[in-house]
């Protein structure tokens, strides 16, 4: 009777304890079964009863420019999951950069996107880029080339394909702005690609 007694007040004692979030900024719609809540700069998600299944961090991703509309990463105005699926951030070289979680908050997609949009039909396009070494200069300071790829990817991080290479990024704090994306996933069969001021239509062949 006392090892009963003791169980069900260690039970009592943990139904205590984990408590509901509170103290909250914001709190977004439910969206794959989980909801963003917001405290300061950093988010976490809760299921459908409230328990937090991934705690407070400060690298989910989301745009405080509200009042703005764009087409890719821009549009995220709060955390969420896509094909279960969120986007992080983290910042290389004073440059933003895009990977991507699972609903347990391990990072699946490495940091590697400048832009990148939301997974669709377990696919996204986004804009990759690689830094190279190419040697030192007079000063003996170290000289790099960056490749820039448009590219279509599925949920865990395989490269389905290369669709433009990108020019004209520039990797510097003071001069770089978010390249726009000029491809799209329209379905699981099919993706548009903006070739110079037009748009074509590629099938997939996956």
């Amino acid at each position: 009777m006392k090892k009963l007694f003791t169980l069900f007040a260690a039970f009592m004692c943990i139904g205590i304890h984990a408590q509901l979030p509170n103290d909250l900024d914001f709190v977004a719609p439910f969206n794959e079964g989980l909801a963003a809540v917001q405290k300061g700069n950093e988010w976490a998600f809760i299921d459908d009863i409230g328990h937090t299944v991934i705690n407070f961090r400060g690298d989910l991703y989301w745009n405080k420019d509200n009042g703005t509309t764009y087409d890719d990463v821009r549009s995220v105005h709060y955390p969420k999951f896509s094909n279960g699926r969120c986007i992080v951030q983290k910042m290389v070289d004073e440059i933003p950069v895009f990977g991507f979680i699972d609903t347990e908050g391990k990072l699946v997609i490495e940091h590697q996107f400048l832009n990148v949009r939301p997974f669709e039909n377990g696919m996204t396009t986004g804009i990759i880029f690689e830094k190279v070494l190419r040697g030192k200069n007079e000063f003996n300071l170290d000289i790099y080339e960056y490749k820039f790829h448009e590219v279509l990817m599925d949920v865990d991080g395989n490269i389905l394909d290369f669709l433009n290479r990108r020019y004209n990024i520039q990797m510097t704090k003071r001069r770089y702005k978010t390249p726009p994306i000029l491809s799209k996933v329209l379905n699981d069969k099919l993706v548009a690609v903006k070739k110079d001021e037009n748009w074509e239509i590629k099938k997939l062949e996956l």
